[in-house]
């Protein structure tokens, strides 16, 4: 359980939670903005539900399957925040709640990795959104052996045989913002 303050930093929490998750103290996480604890790929929209939170626009929200970056692991499970209203029903913070399966922590997530050029993300963007090689190639200013190269670079790289299972693995790993059109990368992975 964490309780976060209106510019949503967190000001006290379930000192065994942190201890486990990031393999540091309570003082060490104490003040620190909650959402940049998330993993970039749901980041922007759990912020987006908490600010409508402070705003009143809604009472409490779930989030399922997020996770929580520490120092070399991840605590993984489903997040559930409420509004806290004190003086005429103003809100003056958020009480988060993380459910997990299992406490320990999971070292298989080991935070983003940043394996992705500029130019790697852009491709990967406009291959996402749908456009085809000539309109990547004229956006950004390739030839169409260019922009195949640059496809064929990332197929190799995530191991997979075709656009639909890159643009597939690349939403997977956590590459794009979740909820966001165009699809954008998240520049927790880009070099």
């Amino acid at each position: 359980m964490v309780s976060l303050d209106r510019g949503l930093r967190v000001v006290a929490a379930n000192q065994e939670m942190f201890r486990r998750m990031c393999d540091i103290g309570f003082g060490d996480v104490c003040g620190s903005a909650f959402c940049d604890l998330l993993d970039g790929s749901i980041r922007t929209r759990v912020r987006h539900q908490m600010e409508r939170l402070l705003d009143g626009q809604q009472p409490r929200f779930q989030e399922r399957s997020v996770a929580i970056a520490g120092a070399g692991s991840s605590l993984r499970g489903d997040l559930m925040a409420t509004a806290i209203a004190r003086n005429a029903g103003r809100v003056e913070g958020v009480v988060v709640v993380l459910r997990t399966g299992d406490a320990e922590p999971s070292t298989a997530w080991s935070g983003p990795r940043r394996i992705l050029s500029d130019m790697d993300a852009k491709i990967l963007e406009g291959v996402a959104s749908g456009a085809s090689t000539v309109q990547l190639a004229s956006t950004l200013f390739l030839s169409r052996g260019g922009v195949e190269y640059h496809v064929t670079a990332l197929l190799r790289k995530m191991r997979v045989k075709n656009r639909p299972a890159l643009i597939s693995k690349a939403y997977s790993m956590g590459f794009f913002e979740l909820g966001s059109w165009p699809p954008q990368v998240v520049p927790d992975h880009v070099k």
